[in-house]
C-alpha cells in the first residue's frame, strides 16, 4: 500500500476511519442516487466493507455497474474526501460476522440473516480538500481576498490514485 504519495494515502484512510459514515453513490436508469453507509475499513487490504441489505436497491445498482461514488465529511476538522471505486456485492456471511458491529442488530438478526450481503469496495482513486482548522481563519482569508482581490486559501486540493 505504502506509494510515493503516503502522505496523501495516509491521509485519505485517516479520513476514512475517523468519519465512518460515507455517502455511496450508485447509477441506476434514472441517474444517480445516494445514500448514507458506515464503512469497515480494512487499510493494509485497501478495501472498504459495508453490511448492508440485499433488499436495499442499491445492490442491484452495484450488480448493473461496479463504479460507484464515496464522500466522506469531517465537518470538525474541515475535511473533505471523495473516492471512485469499484464495488460488488458479496453474500458472505463470513466476512459480515468479521466486520459486524453491535449497531448491526438494530435491522438484521445477525450477521447470518439471509438479507444480509457486504458491499466489497476497492478505491481507485481520491480528491481530499484539507480547509483551514477554524473558522476564524476561514473568515480572515476571505476578508484578505476582498481587500487584495486574491484567491482565498481555503486549505489543501490533492487528488490522489489509490491502487493498491
Amino acid at each position: 500500500m505504502r506509494r510515493k504519495d503516503n502522505t496523501s494515502i495516509d491521509r485519505v484512510w485517516d479520513i476514512i476511519e475517523k468519519v465512518g459514515i460515507a455517502m455511496l453513490t450508485t447509477s441506476f436508469p434514472g441517474g444517480l442516487r445516494a445514500r448514507p453507509v458506515e464503512a469497515r475499513p480494512e487499510r493494509d487490504a485497501g478495501l472498504i466493507w459495508f453490511v448492508t441489505d440485499i433488499r436495499s436497491g442499491k445492490e442491484r445498482e452495484i450488480e448493473a455497474e461496479h463504479d460507484i461514488g464515496l464522500v466522506f465529511i469531517d465537518p470538525k476538522d474541515k475535511a473533505y474526501l471523495s473516492i471512485t471505486a469499484r464495488a460488488e456485492v458479496r453474500h458472505d456471511h463470513a466476512k459480515a460476522a468479521e466486520i459486524w458491529k453491535s449497531t448491526d442488530d438494530m435491522w438484521w438478526k445477525g450477521p447470518d440473516d439471509p438479507n444480509v450481503c457486504v458491499l466489497r469496495v476497492r478505491p481507485l482513486t481520491a480528491e481530499l480538500w484539507d480547509g483551514p482548522a477554524n473558522t476564524a481563519v476561514a473568515a480572515f482569508e476571505f476578508a484578505k481576498a476582498r481587500i487584495t482581490g486574491q484567491e482565498p486559501n481555503l486549505g489543501e486540493n490533492r487528488k490522489v490514485t489509490v491502487k493498491m
